[in-house]
């Protein structure tokens, strides 16, 4: 992979239609302490995310994307620094509105799937409902419209240990839009997953950032996602190395080059 000079990293628009910032970053630092080691996972990362983009995060192992993603959704707190969602300054909320945030606002996709094991698809989607008071009658008709839309409405009622890997992932983002958020975060959201099955997920993340504008961050080692991503971001060492629109990115065939073939 190759980038071409970039003079800007914000998503491009036409005319006056600019993006909001829906998430940003103040010099935003992590670090973990076992007895007298400091390991700094993120040292300082500044970066603002547009409302209705695709976002592709990349980066090793250890380069502090799963820490960014536990950042910005609210699952952990900074060391120093500061996360606005919706211009909200995260580490200000009680634990109250903290849960409120992570419920309606965001909508979380982890590699493993975190299904309940003993509930049926329909159940694992409805849980988060539960949660925002969703009468059971409107729980149902959207966990059964969710279910439709990544194309397992025939398979409600099986639990996880009926379903394939790929069902099961299907069966997890039908869950994260259960409380329509506006956010979806991806944590290598196709990791345990074949290449078809891969793809699949994939068309269904950026048929819901097209079609119901969702914003979608995900990070991930799968370099595919960069085919579907508005921008991309590789993150080395806690910091933001650098962040480029997919229109100045190109990718070889075969391989990647420079320092993206990680």
């Amino acid at each position: 992979m190759s980038e071409k000079t970039n003079t800007t990293t914000q998503p491009k628009r036409s005319g006056s239609d600019v993006r909001a910032i829906i998430i940003r970053t103040l010099h935003l630092k992590k670090s973990y302490q076992m007895g007298h080691i400091v390991t700094e996972a993120l040292r300082g990362v500044d970066v603002e995310i547009y409302q209705g983009e695709f976002l592709c995060a990349l980066g090793p192992s250890g380069s502090g994307k799963s820490t960014f993603f536990n950042m910005v959704g609210g699952l952990d707190s900074p060391t120093s620094g500061r996360v606005f969602i919706d211009e909200v300054d995260v580490a200000q909320l009680n634990a109250v509105e903290l849960a409120f945030l992570r419920c309606r606002k965001i909508g979380y996709i982890f590699q493993t799937y975190n299904l309940v094991r003993y509930m049926t698809a329909l159940e694992n989607v409805t849980v988060p409902m539960a949660f925002a008071g969703v009468s059971d009658d409107e729980a149902r008709d959207r966990g059964m419209g969710l279910l439709d839309l990544v194309g397992l409405k025939d398979r409600w009622f099986h639990k996880p240990i009926e379903m394939s890997g790929g069902q099961q992932q299907r069966t997890a983002i039908a869950r994260s839009m259960a409380n329509q958020p506006s956010v979806l975060l991806c944590d290598e959201p196709t990791g345990n997953l074949d290449l078809k099955t891969g793809a699949e997920i994939h068309g269904i993340l950026h048929r819901l950032n097209q079609e119901r504008g969702v914003t979608v961050i995900c990070v991930t080692h799968d370099h595919r996602l960069i085919n579907i991503a508005d921008r991309i971001m590789w993150i080395r060492d806690g910091m933001v190395e650098r962040l480029a629109q997919r229109s100045d990115v190109t990718v070889e065939t075969g391989a990647i080059g420079g320092k993206e073939n990680e």
